[in-house]
């Protein structure tokens, strides 16, 4: 990205009205950039940002070419770092190669390494390709034991030109049968001290009504990506010269919500399979993401997700145990508010009766246990 269209980026964007301002730094490989280009884009930040807003940074890498200078200033700026990591050496180099076809992995480690010693906040992408689909727990441990407790799980689901599956794809049961494994190890013993991701954002619907991952929501406007000459378009799944939306050094930020294009792109997500209509899940899923339900030469987004039964299994499987951890967490919450409440006695009130505290709760279940 050229100078000039950073800073057309940076300051239209800083310069739209609202609290908080995010800006994710993928590539290809973003740190090829070097230091500087992340000097200047919070220059441009701080330049072009109003006196109260607030800026957020993430950066996603595959880490080998994070040095110390590099680390240093992505903790003063706070920037949230994803690192890819499929899990230990053997897994991770399979597919993870330099030029010369020497594996990564020792060089990602030594990443992880300069951005723990500057403090850095980052998490594992972990990228669930037929490399590690079937080692769930040894990948889950293998990252708990690097110190690594902020995950996410990505399925790997590519195809060729023709529709058809590539090798490292993997299948819908695969995939299931992942999450429940990593699951079963997270609920028993590391539900309050390792974040996963898609478990997190499962737990905020169940215990706010709110979803915070894109594949959740029923629209697929939810924000934009920024090719390097200024091209914009709908996700980045979704490069393609049918759904570009403008340029970012002609087209304002206005335009671009209001793009037909943008809004018939966004639609599509709740146009899913009749099937779904019926589904105890859907509204965890809200028919997948549109990446995964286009395969096999398919236009339309009438066809169920790649990863449907696999997610449905999952779901049958954790859903218990989520609900319930998620009902010990309002009942804490709301325990926490009550915290400055005068101490209830137990002989005025009934366990079976609604607990004086204000919780809605009844007595046994909040402050009489």
């Amino acid at each position: 990205m050229s100078d000039g269209v950073l800073e057309r980026m940076i300051s239209s964007y800083m310069a739209t009205a609202q609290p908080a301002y995010y800006f994710g730094w993928q590539g290809g490989e973003p740190t090829l950039m070097g230091v500087e280009f992340f000097r200047k884009v919070t220059e441009l930040q701080q330049k072009y940002g109003h006196r109260g807003a607030v800026v957020s940074n993430g950066l996603q890498t595959n880490a080998t070419h994070i040095d110390d200078e590099m680390a240093a200033h992505f903790s003063k700026y706070r920037f949230l770092v994803g690192v890819s990591i499929d899990g230990p050496p053997e897994i991770h180099d399979r597919y993870r190669v330099n030029s010369a076809g020497r594996g990564s992995h020792a060089d990602v480690l030594k990443g992880i390494e300069r951005l723990k010693r500057h403090h850095v906040e980052f998490n594992a992408l972990v990228l669930v390709s037929s490399a590690n689909v079937d080692r769930a727990r040894e990948v889950y441990r293998y990252l708990c034991d690097l110190g690594i407790y902020y995950q996410q799980y990505i399925p790997c689901v590519e195809f060729d030109d023709t529709g058809q599956p590539l090798a490292f794809t993997i299948s819908t049961t695969q995939w299931g049968d992942f999450l429940r494994e990593v699951f079963d190890q997270w609920i028993e013993r590391d539900a309050r001290r390792i974040s996963i991701r898609w478990f997190d954002s499962l737990l905020s619907y169940l215990v706010d009504g709110r979803y915070t991952v894109c594949e959740m929501e029923q629209n697929c406007c939810q924000y934009f990506l920024v090719e390097h000459n200024g091209d914009v378009y709908p996700c980045d799944f979704f490069v393609q010269p049918e759904l570009k939306l403008g340029n970012i050094c002609k087209t304002s930020w206005r335009e671009l919500l209001q793009s037909q294009i943008y809004l018939d792109f966004g639609a599509r997500k709740a146009q899913w399979h009749k099937q779904c209509d019926a589904c105890n899940y859907l509204s965890y899923c809200s028919g997948g993401c549109l990446k995964h339900r286009l395969f096999h030469g398919a236009r339309h987004s009438r066809q169920l997700s790649w990863l449907c039964h696999g997610c449905k299994q999952f779901l049958q499987h954790a859903l218990p145990g989520l609900k319930s951890l998620a009902d010990t967490i309002r009942e804490e919450r709301l325990k926490a508010r009550a915290g400055a409440s005068p101490p209830v006695s137990r002989d005025k009130v009934g366990r079976n009766e609604p607990c004086p505290c204000g919780s809605g709760l009844k007595y046994k279940r909040c402050c009489g246990r």
